[in-house]
Formats: structure tokens, sequence, C-alpha cells
């Protein structure tokens, strides 16, 4: 094996020490716990599979080129058989580079409406539709978690659980994808409230949090919360204004504060609040290893930093633009439609460019 994979060997004992786990059944019995495995395993799939076509390269390279010293007409296939070594070796490296191990996690986004007032609530709904759609098209699953509406039917914040059907491999994950939408998306457009025609420009945060696979992941100790309930107010049928069954849970060693009336149970939205205190205690924790762990993981900080500027839509042109990466497209109106492939291509190869050219300089 040629020494700058030498690494590799380590990866196919870990790979073959999951493959017995994940056939052990007391596994199952821990599906937090199940997840992980199965995700380090579809990680490590990746690695493997590239490895043993590298590897098939070599040898077919090396066994044309005993042939071609024996009969000149093998020389041809073995110049052919060597030109694919290069390209695998490259592949190899590629997925060589760590990948962000929560890739294959599932995640909740957070829109909030910010400058602009009901012009802004409407945008976040879009952005909210926008997610939807992009989901309903990769196979995924939606929940409105929490919603509170704007006079004209946007929203003032809105979060969404996004979940996978499971068995995808960590590239194909919710937050492979969506850890990218993190920051303030601005939009140019003329308002339904503006009667003169003139174009404003307003702005929704998003926020995107992995989520925790299990309440053991992240372990919350029940004297570390106060726990507050009140009225709910706005839609949410007969039981509105008439019981105490909003909920309002603060951590108190972090100071994160949740609050839930979307459902009509109290009991429901105290499960819906703890598991979005989940997800935001376990990306405070993630961020405070990403920025002790400084470059190696500095652009996927950036990526839930909501003072961020990171795309316009502007309508009059139909277009949309990434900030971060460049790209710039005038299908504004499809991508609204959910067909955000490639605006997230852009972000994944930027990112995987910054990544490949760090574990360069190492």
């Amino acid at each position: 094996m040629s020494e700058d994979f030498a690494v590799v060997n380590g990866l196919l004992d870990e790979y073959a020490q999951l493959e017995k786990d994940l056939a052990d059944p007391e596994l199952h019995a821990s599906p937090g716990r199940a997840k992980k495995v199965g995700r380090r395993y579809a990680e490590l799939g990746r690695v493997v599979g590239a490895y043993r076509a590298w590897h098939s390269a070599v040898s077919d390279a090396g066994a044309a080129a005993e042939l071609a010293d024996e009969d000149p007409d093998f020389a041809a296939e073995h110049a052919e058989l060597l030109a694919k070594v290069a390209p695998a070796a490259e592949t190899l490296r590629r997925v060589l580079v760590p990948r962000d191990p929560d890739d294959g996690r599932d995640v909740i986004l957070e829109i909030k409406a910010g400058e602009g007032g009901e012009e802004s609530a409407l945008f976040a709904g879009d952005l909210l539709r926008m997610y939807m759609r992009y989901a309903e098209r990769r196979g995924w699953s939606t929940q409105i978690i929490e919603a509170t509406d704007s006079a004209l039917g946007g929203y003032k914040d809105v979060q969404l659980a996004v979940k996978s059907k499971g068995g995808t491999a960590p590239e194909d994950g919710v937050w492979a994808a969506l850890k990218y939408e993190g920051g303030v998306h601005r939009v140019q457009r003329v308002p339904v409230t503006e009667s003169q025609g003139r174009i404003h420009t307003s702005a929704a945060g998003v926020l995107v949090l992995p989520e925790a696979d299990d309440e053991g992941e992240v372990e919350i100790d029940g004297n570390d919360l106060r726990i507050d309930v009140f009225r709910s107010s706005g839609p949410g049928g007969q039981s509105v204004n008439t019981t105490d069954s909003a909920v309002r849970i603060t951590h108190l060693p972090t100071g994160i504060v949740v609050s839930m009336q979307n459902e009509k149970s109290q009991l429901q939205n105290r499960e819906a609040g703890m598991r979005v205190l989940r997800a935001r205690i376990l990306a405070a924790r993630q961020e405070e290893a990403a920025a002790a762990a400084s470059e190696a993981r500095r652009s996927q900080v950036r990526t839930v930093d909501r003072s961020e500027r990171i795309r316009t839509y502007n309508f009059p042109e139909n277009r949309i633009a990434d900030h971060r990466t460049g790209y710039k497209s005038y299908n504004l109106d499809t991508v609204l439609d959910g067909e955000l492939d490639a605006v997230i291509a852009s972000a994944v190869e930027t990112d995987e460019a910054a990544r490949l050219a760090a574990a360069g300089d190492q």
C-alpha cells in the first residue's frame, strides 16, 4: 500500500468491526447508538469502496506491466490500466479528508423574520415553503414544530423538523445539505403593502440545528430546568386561552429558552420543547468544540452564524446570488419552488475545496 494511504488500514479494521456490531441484535436495542454506528458505517463505506477501486487499479496495472514485459502486445493495455490509477488515487484522497461527523443527522430549521416587518414575515413564509418543497423532492419528511403567524399570512418565526427516511449515506444526509443555509437571507422585491411600486429590501434569519439522535445523547438534568406554563395565544382550537397548555423551558446552565404552544396539551408542548432544547444544546456544544478546533471546522461554525448575510433573492430580476460561493442564476422562481440542488452544490463544492486545501497544508 502507498504510504499516503497507510491510514486506510485502521479504517478497514474499524469498518469490519462496525459490520459485526450491526449484526448484533443487542445494538438495535438502543436506537440512538444503532443510528450512530450505522452513520459511521455508511461514512466508512465510501472510504472502503474508494480504497478497493484504487487497490484494484494498482493491481491490474501491475499485472499488465508484467505481461507487457513478456509480450509487447500487452503494452497498450498496460498504459490504459495505468491511466486509471491516478483518478482512483485522487478519489481515495478526497474521501479520506474527514467529513463533518454530523452529515448524516436530521435537522431542525429555525426561520425568523428580521428587518422589514410584514414583508420580512412573508419572506420567512417563502423560505419555509422552499425548504419544505426541497425536502419533498429529496424524499425527506417535514414537521412544523412551532410557528408564530403574522397578520398577512407570513411567519414571525417558525421551526421545522426535517428527517430523512433512514439508510442514507452521510453525504446524502439532511445536515450535509441544509447546514449551509444558516445565516441572513436578503430579499429585494415590491412588497404587497407597497402602493407606489417601489422595491424594498428586507431579510429573514435561518438557523440550522443538527438534531440529537435520542434523549440519551444530550442528557439534561431536570434540576437544570425552569419550566413555566401559560395560556396559548393565536390559532390552536378550543383550548386556546382556556388552559395553561403553552410551555416555556429555560435551561439554566446555558440560558437557552424554548417556548412551545402549537400543541393542545401541555405534555405535547413540553415534549416538542425538549426536542428543540436538545438540538440547541447539541449545537452549542459543537460550536464550542469547533472554536477549540479552529481551522478544522471553521467553515462549519460559519454555517450557523445568523449575523452573516449569505444570499440575496432579487425578484425583479428573477435572480438568486450566494455571496459565499459566487453562485448566481436567474431562476429564482424555480429555486423558491424547491429546486435548491445547484445552489447547495455550490456551497458543498466550496467547502470541499477548502477542506482539501487544508488537508494538503497539513
